[in-house]
């Protein structure tokens, strides 16, 4: 989400293995707990953390999926969008161009207010309004106009055609939210979250960070979604020991992001009596991504150096073991359109190629650099895989690199600025398809805000790209992108990752609570027996 912050097959609806355990936890109510090691935090460089407008990571989507209705919305186990608010939605041209949709009859929101569509048509535009650089403008960014008709029609005219126009409408930038609630041009402060969706939202807070989000089953929804139960608690742990051990203690029902590598690994050997281990499809990845302007990496011959000596294959073996795989693009294995662009470009790790590269562009050896990292967003094992990547470089004699860990709070702003020369990060995608591979880190306003800009990609291939109804056809379009990334590198792929759920004896659902994009379902979740 960051997403923006972490593997789809072309049959884009892969089921997951239904694993799912069969009771719930001991602590004497109806709820469903469940762990996540997501942090949510207000600070004065992000006072509206899970403003739909402002907000734009995994954790946070998944407050917002749960609360805030949107347009359309994938449905269960993969595949095209479906209405979810709306009633209908279809495109109204052969060129993608104009994209209408009718709202279901007597929709309100929670507070029972009616929900109109000049409410769909503020909540899309006071995104685009707001325009917040670490927000999720940029999936908005080609809307043209946005045209209200009667009681509950709307009508999206694009400037350029967008195929993937239905996906965008059905993640949490295009949440409807409510004018009295929400200011048209500033965001809403604090972790309050009020919209149409499956449930209410109340947060506990502790020195201005979320400790427990409470969602209840809001009687006044009217949409797409069956919903299973009553009540979900989502509480945040500090780290996935923490979360492990609630789990144990029966204080949780199931434990989801972010599971560390040790205890998945565990669980696979070592099955414990009354958890259930769930494997599921995932879409993630991780990377390294690149300042281009920083002076240490400003030259290509730099990023390509080190993308012929880093051992991606160690890296995903050592560090996670049997939980990630080796990545030699950014469009994922089994994402449509897929190629190793970067193998194809360099092969396997290769000390002397890389010498060769940097003396043939005249750069003196060592390169010296800092590798910054998140210390509390992408799991515990990110700390374990920096080390081991500087010492890949450093062994190689070409590179002189430190690694320096930061909070995300910290991270993020300074990342944006672009204070960090290399940096990691990992990808959850928006929605299942390659545009969101390619577009969010190359496109204009993109979301990392890299000075690297490609004029083909942007201005050629990313909207020829999206021109495609078919999404199949478009795979030499992106096949070209792959491989003016592995030319300029101004972003490194080094995994992608597994996703596995743990949950107690009797809770049902849990196969298809988290999707392949890490979006968690909590609709989906019931107690019962399996």
């Amino acid at each position: 989400m960051n997403r923006k912050t972490l593997v789809l097959p072309a049959v884009v609806g892969l089921l997951a293995p239904v694993l799912a355990a069969c009771g719930g936890s001991d602590g004497g109510s109806d709820a469903i707990v469940v762990g996540t090691t997501d942090q949510f935090s207000a600070s004065a460089d992000n006072p509206a953390p899970l403003d739909p407008a402002i907000g734009y990571e995994a954790g946070v989507w998944n407050v917002l999926r749960q609360t805030v209705q949107t347009l359309t919305h994938i449905p269960r186990g993969g595949g095209e969008p479906v209405p979810e608010a709306a009633e209908s939605c279809e495109f109204t041209d052969h060129e993608n161009e104009s994209y209408r949709c009718k709202l279901r009859e007597g929709l309100t929101f929670a507070d029972g207010t009616p929900l109109t569509p000049q409410d769909v048509k503020y909540s899309v535009q006071r995104v685009i309004d707001i325009k917040d650089e670490s927000g999720p403008v940029g999936l908005l960014d080609n809307i043209d106009a946005i045209e209200t008709k009667g009681e509950r029609e709307i009508v999206f005219h694009l400037s350029t055609p967008d195929a993937t126009f239905p996906y965008k409408l059905a993640t949490p930038a295009a949440g409807i939210v409510q004018k009295d609630k929400y200011p048209a041009k500033s965001a809403r402060e604090g972790f309050q979250v009020d919209g149409s969706g499956p449930y209410t939202m109340e947060p506990e807070v502790k020195d201005d960070q979320v400790v427990k989000v409470v969602f209840t089953r809001n009687p006044k929804y009217k949409g797409d979604l069956k919903i299973l139960n009553e009540k979900v608690e989502l509480d945040l742990f500090p780290d996935a020991e923490a979360m492990g051990r609630a789990l144990d203690d029966k204080k949780i029902d199931m434990m989801t992001r972010t599971m560390s590598p040790e205890q998945s690994q565990k669980l696979l050997v070592e099955p414990k009596e009354g958890i259930k281990l769930t494997e599921m499809p995932s879409l993630a990845i991780s990377y390294l991504a690149f300042n281009t302007e920083a002076p240490a990496v400003k030259d290509k011959a730099v990023r390509r150096a080190m993308a012929q000596v880093i051992d991606r294959g160690a890296i995903a073996g050592e560090v996670y073991g049997s939980t990630a795989e080796p990545l030699y693009s950014l469009i994922p294995t089994g994402i449509t359109g897929h190629t190793n662009s970067f193998f194809n470009t360099y092969g396997e790790p290769d000390t002397e190629a890389a010498a060769e590269t940097l003396r043939k562009a005249g750069i003196s050896t060592p390169v010296s650099f800092t590798m910054h990292y998140t210390t509390d967003h992408y799991g515990p094992a990110t700390g374990t895989e920096f080390k081991a990547l500087a010492k890949q470089l450093n062994d190689s004699e070409l590179f002189d690199v430190t690694v320096e860990g930061v909070p995300w709070s910290e991270f993020r702003p300074a990342q944006r600025k672009g204070e960090y020369a290399v940096y990691g990060m990992g990808w959850f995608p928006d929605f299942p398809d390659p545009d969101n591979y390619t577009a969010p880190f190359l496109g204009r306003n993109n979301f990392l805000n890299t000075p690297y800009s490609s004029a083909l990609t942007q201005n050629t291939l990313i909207p020829q790209s999206r021109s495609a109804a078919d999404r199949s056809t478009a795979s030499r379009t992106f096949e070209q992108i792959q491989d003016i990334v592995a030319e300029d590198v101004p972003i490194l792929p080094v995994w992608q990752g597994k996703q596995y759920v743990a949950s107690r004896d009797g809770l049902t659902g849990v196969e298809w609570a988290v999707n392949s994009s890490a979006d968690l379902q909590l609709w989906e979740l019931g107690h019962g027996t399996s």
